[in-house]
């Protein structure tokens, strides 16, 4: 944490504390804030388009069998966002409660949730083939049968199946980023073994929240809810919604699996401020007021690169690897969500930043003026 800054923890009321006193170049802060007000997405804000198509299947050049929408979808607010210092809020605009779609960052939840299970001894060993503690048929067969905890935490397991009427296929060839190029997605490929190859891929990641639901025998909202976001005070008004086909039975209770983001509808709707506090346990090696709410030993294991993508840890973006932007902490790292929906954190500098609905060209830009602003 920052020396000089004394480091505070959230309560109900976010405590707020002036750019000038927490380091900032209060006139710079301001200009980076009215950036970020003033570069909203580009998605509508209904999240259909005039013509009817839902935006995520327009953002990644979609079309089949497999693209139906499955679970609810929520028109979206406008830019919102927080920045907190030392856990002070020394910035804050939008509308920072309202609860809204996330997309992929609900796979980072999905992070902590697996270093839950590993904290209790449910997954005592990452590199262990996920049916040895979850025999399903989804995983029979030698391919399916060699995929390990790691894999589906680290998008490389390329699984073969299809799960809640979604095929693997449908995200095969699938490109995200800068510059990505989409013109063959759903096109089938031939699989790589298990852990040799990187792939953005929502079923698989889908896979690997059923198979954590399975292995706590609770449905994982209820798991996240008492073991994180009530411990951090977060508010009652974030919901994780599932597919209409994504009802399964496991131990004798009827109970919703839900999904990696906002693919196909539902994901986690939740507002900015819950985020925030999400991104500050993280930051802090998942400790909270006195409390180890998820072990730090876990936290360095999901910020640790992949093998296969430098930039990649367990369901987290890192500042690694070729595309490192030298200007940003080595160590930082981000829960990113289509539309475009951020959460930033450099533990470094106790630095958290959370971004709704910011144009995806902008982001770079906002935070390198975040950075500018900083006093070193």
């Amino acid at each position: 944490m920052t020396e000089g800054i004394e480091a505070t923890w959230p309560t109900d009321v976010w405590a707020e504390q002036d750019p000038d006193a927490a380091g900032f170049d209060a006139e710079r802060l301001a200009g980076a804030v009215a950036f970020a007000e003033a570069s909203e997405s580009a998605w509508p804000r209904s999240l259909y388009y005039p013509d009817g198509r839902y935006v995520g299947i327009v953002e990644w050049n979609e079309r089949g069998p497999w693209s139906d929408i499955a679970g609810p979808v929520r028109p979206r607010g406008g830019p919102a966002g927080v920045i907190l210092k030392g856990g002070r809020r020394v910035a804050a605009w939008g509308d920072t409660r309202r609860p809204d779609m996330t997309f992929s960052i609900a796979k980072s939840y999905l992070a902590v949730l697996a270093g839950l299970a590993h904290d209790d001894g449910l997954i005592p060993d990452v590199d262990a083939p996920v049916r040895a503690s979850v025999p399903d048929p989804l995983l029979d067969g030698p391919h399916n049968g060699a995929i390990t905890w790691r894999h589906l935490l680290q998008q490389s397991s390329e699984w073969r199946g299809t799960l809640f009427g979604k095929s693997d296929q449908v995200d095969h060839f699938r490109q995200i980023g800068p510059r990505a190029d989409n013109s063959r997605k759903g096109e089938k490929r031939a699989l790589r073994p298990p852990g040799t190859y990187y792939e953005y891929n929502d079923v698989r990641v889908n896979l690997l929240a059923y198979c954590l639901m399975r292995l706590f025998g609770r449905a994982l909202p209820e798991v996240l809810r008492a073991r994180i976001m009530d411990p951090i005070g977060a508010s009652q008004d974030w919901a994780w919604q599932g597919y209409d086909t994504a009802w399964v039975e496991a131990g004798g209770v009827r109970m919703q699996s839900v999904p990696g983001g906002g693919h196909w509808g539902g994901g986690l709707f939740i507002g900015t401020d819950d985020h925030a506090r999400f991104g500050l346990l993280i930051a802090r090696g998942g400790a909270w007021d006195g409390r180890q709410l998820l072990s730090a030993r876990w936290i360095r294991a999901m910020l640790t690169p992949s093998p296969t993508l430098d930039s990649y840890g367990y369901l987290w973006w890192l500042n690694r690897g070729a595309t490192a932007k030298p200007q940003l902490s080595a160590s930082a790292f981000s829960a990113l969500g289509a539309g475009n929906n951020v959460i930033w954190c450099d533990p470094e500098r106790d630095l958290v930043a959370v971004l709704r609905w910011i144009d995806k060209a902008a982001l770079d830009d906002f935070l390198l003026r975040l950075m500018a602003a900083l006093r070193d």
